[in-house]
């Protein structure tokens, strides 16, 4: 089991979300978040509002998949989050230790689904 953690452009959001879709991925966590990474302060348009500072607008998915869900994840988030400048965002791939369906207390998974 992993947990896949995307930090995105919020405009980039429901591209991503297609592609995790035709992809079969249905289970994810999304949080609007504030960050910066190497565009530190570089000004950046958003729906059609420029921003500038340390701290921009970004989302944050959060998704836990099986083994055989990791490379298929991957691969629709990077498709649907790219746009080719500075700022895209990044993937991190964590290793998740246990998985808990409360409602069933099915675990690991057999949890995820």
């Amino acid at each position: 089991m992993k947990l896949v953690i995307a930090i995105i452009q919020p405009h980039k959001l429901e591209d991503v979300l297609h592609e995790l879709d035709t992809r079969e991925i249905y289970l994810r966590t999304v949080s609007n978040v504030l960050g910066c990474g190497r565009q530190k302060g570089r000004t950046e348009v958003y729906r059609g509002r420029k921003e500038t500072g340390n701290l921009l607008k970004k989302v944050r998915l959060e998704i836990a998949v099986n083994e055989k869900f990791v490379t298929p994840t991957i691969e629709a988030i990077a498709k649907g989050a790219r746009t080719g400048n500075i700022g895209d965002g990044k993937i991190f791939v964590v290793d998740l230790g246990q998985c808990i369906r409360i409602r069933t207390g099915e675990t690991d998974g057999e949890a995820i689904g």
